[in-house]
């Protein structure tokens, strides 16, 4: 009996030793909360008001295009859009973005039709952004698709528009922690999906778009979308020691090793609760 009893000891040791061994790696490689140097953005609050775009009609906000001419987001009215914001003093994500979205968008020309969306990047670091600087920002990245426009609003508009899609940003030391978006609204102007993530995967933007086309309803990101939202939002980071973004996978990490601890436990109890049911019958069978 106390072999019996050592064993289960040691089979419960054994279960939380393997789940601290993935917690405790993540608690120690993440960030100094006491540092209070860079708080950056809430990013739960973040992730909240992106989320609460979704169904909200865009206004008719007029906008410069890379030329100079006025141009209202309702004029893209009738097809799908794809619209992301950047600000181009950003020599790092926004770069990075933006190429993962151009990747997309080739890959969505070829599957569902050149001319079948539209797409529209707003800068919205004014007076920064100006047209002439989204000008040469598109052509130093290679940008020509036709149905691909960058758009300058005037400052005093920004925030209404940024409330629009649910955009959230602040101002950091190098430059502007935001969330990495790409809002999908439809061809009535409301606002369907928000993508998240600097590496936007064909599939995400694709699947929303051929339900649009197709005149469906886009159903609500599901709950492992949620999660998968969340952690993108979270794992990217402005680092003040470097000046730079960085992902952080502390909270995936952590995520898997509570998971695993958890899943653990469960079997160590069931196991026990069996041996418990063999030894209660094994008894019984000796006083019968």
């Amino acid at each position: 009996m106390a072999c019996l009893q050592l064993l289960r000891i040691h089979r419960l040791v054994a279960s939380c030793t393997m789940g601290l061994m993935l917690v405790l790696p993540a608690m120690a490689a993440s960030p100094d909360t006491t540092d209070t140097t860079d708080l950056g953005l809430d990013r739960e609050a973040a992730l909240r008001t992106s989320q609460a775009a979704i169904g909200r009609k865009v206004g008719e906000h007029i906008l410069l295009n890379r030329e100079g001419v006025p141009t209202s987001l309702a004029s893209y009215r009738g097809k799908p859009l794809l619209v992301s914001f950047i600000y181009t003093g950003c020599f790092q994500v926004c770069p990075t973005t933006t190429r993962s979205l151009q990747e997309a968008v080739e890959g969505l020309q070829k599957s569902v039709g050149p001319n079948q969306f539209n797409v529209v990047s707003i800068g919205f670091n004014q007076p920064a952004d100006s047209p002439q600087a989204l000008k040469a920002f598109a052509t130093q990245y290679g940008i020509r698709q036709p149905n691909w426009e960058f758009l300058s609003p005037p400052a005093a508009i920004v925030p209404d528009l940024a409330r629009d899609f649910g955009f959230v940003y602040q101002s950091s030391p190098a430059g502007f922690d935001h969330v990495l978006q790409v809002s999908i609204v439809d061809a009535d102007g409301r606002i369907v999906r928000q993508v998240y993530g600097e590496g936007v995967a064909p599939a995400e933007l694709g699947e929303p778009l051929k339900m649009l086309l197709a005149g469906q309803p886009v159903q609500s990101n599901e709950l492992i979308g949620h999660l998968v939202d969340r952690v993108r939002i979270l794992c990217t980071v402005f680092d003040p020691k470097t000046g730079a973004y960085k992902v952080d996978y502390t909270l995936p990490i952590q995520i898997a090793g509570g998971v695993t601890f958890f899943v653990l436990m469960m079997i160590f109890f069931v196991n026990e609760w069996r041996s418990s049911r063999k030894l209660a019958r094994s008894k019984g069978m000796r006083n019968a």
